[in-house]
């Protein structure tokens, strides 16, 4: 539950070094079943729009990527009654088709984490079709903000927190994977099962280990690369919200329809 009922359409969830987005914003605490979400949620006004903003990592990076409270932070904005997420990440480049600085929209997913709780389902027949992981309408947005913003490509998932060896680098690339990540699963499906139209917007820090040879990627440099375009994200997620489309009849709100749900969907 919410301390004062505040209200939001559409949510960003920040990542690693984006911790925070809006101005003139108030911050709000959330509780929900599954505990507290990264950080408290901050409410704010983009384009004529109400927007939460969420720090995926807290507002000091407290989290680390296979730690994050993914349930609790889809949960908590849904409360709030988000029904469109933008979900800006760092990720790693693992073919040459990319490069560090590179602003890309993907179009599909590979989970290949682990140890993480990736559903709200707990009992009974409730099965998310997840063919397409992304909502098209929010990604048409995004991409249609700025003409460097690419489209398409895959994103594999891995557990983290460390990066990858050359060996595990090379083998995803070669199943002509284009990106890498440690935080879209299962933020992406626990977004769908709330309901939630949901798109990913990627900025390539780094090449991966084995897409080049050096001494491989560092976390320092992951960081001062996204540090470096804060202000290009911003512009561009505001031009993104102004422009998405109506969440209503969206698939990514519909496909429980005649579906019985085993779990609570907040504001729905």
């Amino acid at each position: 539950m919410v301390t004062d009922s505040p209200r939001a359409d559409v949510a960003v969830i920040g990542g690693s070094g984006f911790y925070s987005f809006l101005p003139d914003a108030t911050e709000h605490a959330v509780t929900t079943p599954y505990g507290d979400p990264s950080a408290p949620i901050a409410i704010g006004e983009v384009a004529g729009r109400s927007v939460a903003f969420l720090p995926r990592h807290g507002r000091h990076h407290d989290h680390p990527p296979h730690a994050i409270p993914y349930r609790a932070n889809a949960w908590a904005l849904r409360s709030l009654g988000v029904r469109q997420v933008l979900a800006p990440c760092a990720v790693g480049g693992l073919r040459v088709t990319v490069a560090p600085g590179d602003l890309v929209v993907p179009d599909q997913l590979v989970d290949r984490t682990h140890r993480r709780v990736g559903s709200f389902v707990e009992s009974g027949a409730v099965h998310l079709p997840f063919a397409d992981p992304y909502c098209a309408g929010v990604s048409a947005a995004l991409t249609g903000a700025d003409p460097d913003v690419r489209e398409g490509g895959t994103m594999v998932v891995v557990e983290g927190p460390r990066f990858s060896t050359r060996a595990e680098s090379r083998h995803y690339a070669d199943q002509g994977w284009d990106l890498i990540n440690m935080t879209g699963a299962p933020e992406a499906a626990l977004a769908r099962e709330m309901g939630q139209c949901y798109a990913p917007l990627a900025l390539v820090t780094d090449m991966d280990a084995g897409a080049e040879s050096g001494e491989g990627v560092g976390q320092e440099e992951v960081f001062a690369l996204f540090r470096a375009n804060l202000d290009r994200l911003t512009g561009l997620l505001g031009s993104a919200i102004e422009a998405l489309p109506d969440p209503d009849g969206c698939a990514c709100g519909t496909w429980w329809d005649g579906v019985d749900l085993t779990y609570e969907v907040p504001a729905r």
